[in-house]
């Protein structure tokens, strides 16, 4: 019987377990298949561009502090853009309105469209995410629903201040930024936030697609880097930085990025790095890849190299040298002034890493940045893919060769912050004897031990103007006591500007006007080819007549800007010298002259009650300090002077 039993139980043991391992192989090979989770009704129902912000987690983070308001809390966060639409969306950008002073450690996916470096400080206004790898969303038609190629995810982790651990610390908003599409407000949950981005019916968009890649942008400073050779593991580049402001300028440039994926500089032609470090390349990944290459003959292996232009002597070097624009000394002019200089043109050999090493794949560097001496500061955008860049042929042909792809930075100046200016302007005119200097600290303050940084600036007599900042305490507290003035304890800091400006109001007339413009040069170094541009008050630059040591221009197409430059021979700016007295105080470099104006087309203007005075001034681009007040008019002093001259006259006569 227990035989019989066991002939019965084997064979449905076997079918038992075979049944078993089928369901058991159904169910592993239903996971490795498994769908994705289903997206939320709202992305099903765009029709256009679809973003969401995710809060996942926070803790805090040392300090421990019982204030709720300074305690830090680390977060992290998940962004993310896909196109839902018809369109293929070129260069993505998104905007997210952080709240919660937060701090920006991290970022995957994305840049900082502004260029800044990470951490960034971006709870104030929020900030702007572009795509740093997948600049482009194409559509599901084009790619058979293929995730990969419509979405973009972006993996925040920072800190924050000041919530509450029950509140949930979720931005303000999250929009679109890309120009043709209208994005209404954001559907809000505890830890979700989704928007759906729509095209605006009144943007055009063509039917047939002409071209692979967005048309070159606008703005005040323009790079394009163009790879012009591609190998296996190396390529060769043109960048070329071109001046298209009339108020935007370089003096000495210099220009930085940061490589991503490893990437070093062998060679350049036209420019050269601040520092031949090759170190970099022999301890890490390039010295592991490449064993046989001599490291010593490359220029540069950091990861943010900074990059300036050669002096004119090298121009016609046959091995650094022989660029078309090319080594100026970084100097880089408005077109207004001269169309040739406003080009800068250099020329690098780049070696790329594994998994990089075929000629298609090409990646331009990142976080661009650029600055100068005495120079609007500029914030430059993340590269951006262009149609390839145009070259005349080498061979002297009617014929023009193309880049093998091509990538535009584009950089815009920025308004300078209060007290970090690096030029600054003096008001003066007939009718005060007083001059009102420039603002104290308005180029930065180093040291305040001595000296008060919130004191207003105090007058000054005329000659102190001549005298730097630093030595004209006495003559400011004895001018004071003349003219009983108060004198605050300590006295006010010093402006510390490199370059000031005197704008002085010299006549007042029934049918004109004049001003006086004198720039002084505290600097130890020469300004070539100078420029300053001033917009004046209530449309006065309509009124400009004539500038007699200047060559002066209306720009009409500016608000009426005035544009002053040196004359021929008269176009450098020299440097700060020593006095004829051993120890005695520093004599600035010069450049004055006067302007006059007419009235007729500036009906109404009143000169004395402020109309005379700049509302914006400008050395070489950069945006100088104003004083937050005008000369008193009161003390009329050349009505005085005229009466005693009429009354001398008088009694001589009689």
């Amino acid at each position: 019987m227990i035989k019989r039993a066991w002939r019965v139980l084997i064979p449905m043991f076997i079918l038992f377990a075979f049944e078993f391992s089928n369901f058991t192989i159904a169910q592993d090979y239903g996971d490795d298949d498994q769908q994705p989770a289903a997206p939320p009704p709202a992305q099903d129902n765009c029709d256009g561009i679809f973003l969401a912000y995710y809060f996942i987690s926070r803790h805090k983070i040392y300090p421990l502090l019982k204030n709720a308001e300074k305690q830090a809390w680390a977060f992290n966060s998940t962004a993310t853009i896909i196109n839902t639409g018809s369109y293929e969306l070129k260069a993505w950008k998104m905007y997210i309105g952080f709240q919660h002073k937060e701090i920006l450690v991290a970022a995957n996916g994305a840049v900082l469209l502004n260029g800044d470096d990470f951490p960034a400080q971006v709870g104030n206004n929020g900030t702007y995410f572009s795509g740093s790898q997948q600049t482009d969303l194409k559509t599901s038609i084009s790619t058979g629903g293929d995730y990969n190629q419509i979405q973009a995810e972006i993996q925040i982790s920072g800190t924050q201040f000041g919530v509450k651990p029950s509140v949930t610390p979720m931005p303000r908003t999250i929009r679109l930024v890309n120009d043709g599409y209208k994005c209404p407000s954001p559907t809000k949950r505890k830890t979700a936030m989704s928007v759906c981005c729509v095209r605006n019916p009144k943007s055009k968009v063509s039917s047939s697609v002409t071209t692979k890649f967005l048309p070159r942008q606008k703005g005040d400073l323009s790079i394009s880097y163009d790879i012009t050779q591609a190998y296996g593991n190396n390529y060769q580049a043109q960048v070329t930085m071109e001046n298209t402001s009339p108020l935007g300028r370089l003096d000495h440039w210099n220009i930085s990025w940061e490589w991503m994926r490893g990437e070093f500089i062998y060679n350049m032609k036209g420019a050269y790095t601040h520092k031949i470090d090759y170190l970099p390349c022999i301890y890490g990944a390039p010295g592991q890849y490449y064993q046989q290459m001599d490291f010593s003959k490359v220029m540069n292996c950091e990861k943010k190299p900074v990059i300036t232009d050669l002096p004119r002597e090298r121009a016609n070097d046959t091995q650094v040298g022989k660029i078309p624009y090319c080594c100026r000394n970084g100097s880089l002019l408005p077109p207004i002034m001269d169309a040739t200089k406003s080009k800068s043109v250099f020329q690098l050999q780049v070696f790329k890493l594994p998994p990089d090493l075929d000629r298609t794949t090409l990646y331009p560097p990142e976080q661009w940045k650029v600055s100068g001496v005495i120079n609007p500061d500029y914030k430059c955008g993340q590269p951006i893919r262009v149609d390839p860049a145009q070259f005349p042929d080498p061979s002297g042909l009617q014929a023009s060769s193309l880049a093998i792809a091509s990538w535009q930075v584009v950089c815009n100046m920025t308004r300078p912050q209060n007290k970090k200016n690096k030029c600054c302007v003096s008001f003066s005119a007939y009718y005060n004897e007083s001059v009102i200097p420039c603002n104290t600290c308005a180029c930065g303050c180093a040291n305040t031990k001595k000296c008060n940084p919130s004191a207003r600036a105090m007058f000054l007599p005329p000659e102190a103007l001549l005298v730097p900042f630093e030595n004209r305490s006495a003559m400011a507290v004895a001018w004071a006591k003349i003219k009983h003035f108060h004198v605050p304890k300590p006295l006010p800091c010093g402006d510390n500007c490199g370059i000031s400006i005197n704008w002085h109001v010299l006549s007042d007339f029934k049918d004109g006007w004049t001003a006086r413009v004198t720039l002084f040069n505290w600097m130890p170094m020469n300004f070539e080819d100078w420029f300053t541009a001033v917009e004046m008050k209530k449309d006065g630059g309509r009124g400009y007549e004539n500038a007699y040591s200047f060559n002066g221009t209306r720009l009409s197409d500016l608000n009426n800007i005035l544009f002053f430059q040196g004359l021929k021979g008269l176009n450098f700016l020299v440097m700060e010298t020593n006095g004829t007295k051993p120890n005695g105080p520093k004599v600035p470099g010069k450049q004055q002259s006067v302007i006059s104006f007419k009235k007729a087309r500036t009906p109404g203007i009143e000169v004395a009650k402020g109309h005379g005075f700049p509302a914006k001034c400008f050395f070489n681009g950069e945006e100088c300090a104003l004083p937050t007040q005008i000369p008193a008019y009161g003390n009329r002093n050349h009505v005085n002077l005229i009466v005693v001259i009429f009354l001398s006259i008088l009694t001589f006569t009689m």
